[in-house]
């Protein structure tokens, strides 16, 4: 056995990159407990742990142990440290700051997706990222699959031709313990007037709605842009924003994306998509499922699950960190996302409720889940239709104003320099 002793071991340190981690509870853990296994560990070295309540993180007893000072804030750390690369896993109205100071402190960043609540910050931490000379990967994992890069370069190739419409469905039922799990779940602004806009297609489904726009992106470091959107946003549970959701965009190209989410619905249903193409199609049947290629000559291509490799971000960005390379999805193309969203909560700035006769109430007070009737049924129709429920005519629902995002500033509103674009 070869031992590194003395001055060896001091230049073998100096070549790990050095890692910061802000936020160790929830994805944050998934996180720690990857950058704390003992097999790792002569990849990079973790110079600290950042989280104002660190106790409730299961990993903190074995950060304890090996040692890792942990800081109550992203400030406190930077001085007294440097870090090389630091992941940003904190709730979502933190990513633009505590990214730009990361930044601004010559880090490289991954930022836990999406990149901000508002395009706006995007759009700073863009700026900060060109100043400071150093990038930033945005945590969207299937963007960095191996599934979804070859996908990505088959769709720029050509194969399946010119894209016609892509859609997703994804229904993924939630309890009220899921809203009370933080201060921020289900909220527009947090309690200290911060943009949060948590919701399903901005938490738990982003990925869905990012890679529609991630596939088409022009480049590998790009995806398309949206142009137009129109929404229609619906609630059941008691929260500020919505649990439902029937997105239609159509990107600057005029390719048609529509989008269906609930947590509210009866059925544990997708990531269901098609991507339509004028050679063929894309398709994926569900939560673990090989996307497949299908093209019109009887050609067939199978890609693989994009699932089966959801810490490659970490692994790229640790490996980019040491090199001159850039992430596979960073700011711009995750702004896509951002930008249809922003525009999603525009066109229907208040949030549709169900009827309460069409709610379903289960489970014991402490735990209960709500689920509203025919929601399933309803949505799984629209998917097939290409419609939104205004358009099938469904009792409950409403139509959302159409909004063009040809010059669309700040969030909301589309506002540029405190006046309203005049869509």
């Amino acid at each position: 056995m070869n031992i590194i002793a003395g001055p060896a071991i001091e230049e073998e340190m100096k070549k790990r990159v050095s890692i910061v981690l802000a936020g160790i509870g929830g994805m944050g853990s998934v996180y720690l407990a990857s950058l704390i296994e003992p097999k790792s560990s002569g990849l990079f070295r973790l110079e600290g742990a950042v989280d104002p309540c660190p106790q409730m993180s299961p990993s903190f007893e074995a950060l304890r142990s090996l040692n890792i000072p942990v800081f109550e804030s992203l400030e406190d750390f930077y001085s007294r440290h440097r870090a090389d690369l630091a992941i940003i896993s904190s709730p979502i109205q933190f990513h633009g700051s505590q990214t730009c100071l990361a930044l601004s402190q010559g880090s490289h960043v991954l930022c836990e997706k999406p990149a901000a609540a508002t395009v706006q910050e995007v759009r700073q931490m863009i700026g900060v990222s060109k100043k400071a000379g150093r990038w930033v990967a945005v945590g969207y994992q299937w963007s960095f699959s191996t599934a979804i890069k070859n996908l990505k370069e088959d769709i720029r190739k050509g194969l399946f031709g010119k894209p016609r419409r892509l859609r997703c469905l994804y229904l993924w039922p939630r309890d009220e313990a899921y809203y009370r799990r933080n201060a921020w779940a289900g909220k527009q602004k947090d309690e200290r007037g911060r943009w949060v806009l948590d919701s399903p297609a901005n938490n738990a489904m982003a990925h869905d709605l990012h890679n529609m726009f991630f596939v088409l992106g022009k480049k590998r470091e790009l995806s398309a842009e949206p142009w137009r959107v129109e929404a229609e946003l619906y609630r059941a549970y008691d929260i500020p924003n919505f649990d439902t959701a029937a997105i239609r965009c159509f990107t600057q190209e005029n390719v048609e994306i529509l989008f269906y989410v609930s947590h509210a619905a009866a059925v544990d249903t997708g990531p269901v998509f098609s991507y339509e193409f004028e050679k063929g199609t894309i398709s994926s049947s569900g939560r673990n499922s090989d996307i497949e290629g299908r093209l019109s000559d009887g050609g067939a291509k199978n890609y693989g699950s994009a699932d089966s490799e959801p810490l490659q971000k970490l692994w790229e960005a640790i490996g980019l960190a040491g090199s001159a390379g850039l992430p596979a999805c960073g700011l711009e193309a995750a702004m896509s996302q951002t930008l249809c969203l922003n525009a999603a909560q525009d066109s229907m700035p208040r949030i549709k409720n169900f009827p309460r006769s069409l709610l379903v109430e289960r489970g014991d007070p402490q735990n209960r889940s709500i689920s509203v009737k025919g929601l399933a049924k309803v949505l799984k129709e629209c998917y097939d239709m290409c419609v939104l429920p205004s358009e099938l005519g469904v009792s409950w629902s409403k139509k959302g104003q159409v909004i063009d995002l040809t010059s669309y500033g700040d969030f909301p509103g589309g506002k540029i320099g405190g006046h309203k674009l005049n869509f």
